[in-house]
């Protein structure tokens, strides 16, 4: 990103020109944006994109759950009321979500109605479930860290990521495809995140799809992720639309 932007200093660059947008996207659509971050994370991943997001004027709500405690139904029954309530009376509500927080909002927007909702990013979601949970799931020590929810973000058939169904919302997915997670990255296809692959964080209708040079554990960090996710709660698309699947239906 550094790269790009430095080019842009001499030559004419419709990225920074899109960018100068983020503020403005935020002013003329203001809302909350309920922050969700991944399993045994905490809301402290969450705070550099809590603060961008504040800079474009967006109201934040960083959700802290007890993500290995509970499976995922229960989680998400705990953890969206409560993080919608905080937003009080500000819309429209929207999400932007790390790994199993995304599942948490599949989970409950498919037996709940949200009337203020507005868009949905989620970064680096097992949306097909992860090949690294099916190896490990049956180890005492991942049991151990990973907790019920951990264990239910499989790719059978039967694990809730699968059983979800196609989303019905305005989502947009951030991919990662490079890998600090050499002991987690074996059993993933290429391209993948060292804990996800690129291709299983797809779900039916979502609205677009990007890939961008980033870890798992550290794509909420990113700089282009941040830029990219606050782009898109204001647009319903990403920049540069050349470098991501914008109107996939997977």
């Amino acid at each position: 990103m550094k790269q790009r932007v430095f080019r842009c200093l001499f030559f004419s660059c419709p990225y920074l020109a899109a960018s100068s947008a983020l503020v403005q996207a935020a002013t003329l659509n203001p809302g909350c944006v309920v922050l969700l971050h991944g399993l045994a994370r905490t809301a402290h991943s969450m705070s550099a994109m809590s603060e961008a997001l504040k800079q474009a004027g967006y109201q934040t709500v960083n959700v802290d759950y007890p993500s290995t405690q509970m499976n995922i139904p229960a989680l998400a029954e705990r953890v969206i009321p409560e993080g919608v309530s905080q937003c009080g009376h500000t819309q429209p509500v929207h999400f932007v979500t790390h790994s199993m927080g995304g599942i948490l909002v599949r989970q409950y927007l498919s037996v709940h109605h949200l009337p203020a909702l507005g868009r949905v990013v989620m970064l680096a979601p097992p949306n097909q479930g992860s090949e690294v949970v099916d190896t490990l799931r049956d180890f005492f020590l991942f049991q151990w860290i990973y907790g019920p929810a951990g264990q239910q973000l499989g790719t059978d058939v039967q694990s809730p990521p699968k059983c979800l169904g196609p989303v019905n919302f305005e989502l947009g997915v951030i991919a990662g495809n490079r890998s600090i997670d050499f002991l987690t990255s074996w059993p993933l296809p290429d391209p993948h995140d060292g804990k996800v692959s690129v291709e299983s964080t797809k779900v039916a209708g979502m609205k677009a799809h990007l890939v961008l040079p980033a870890t798992h554990t550290l794509i909420m960090n990113d700089d282009e992720t941040i830029q990219q996710a606050v782009y898109f709660l204001g647009h319903g698309f990403f920049l540069n639309p050349d470098i991501s699947n914008q109107e996939e239906r997977y």
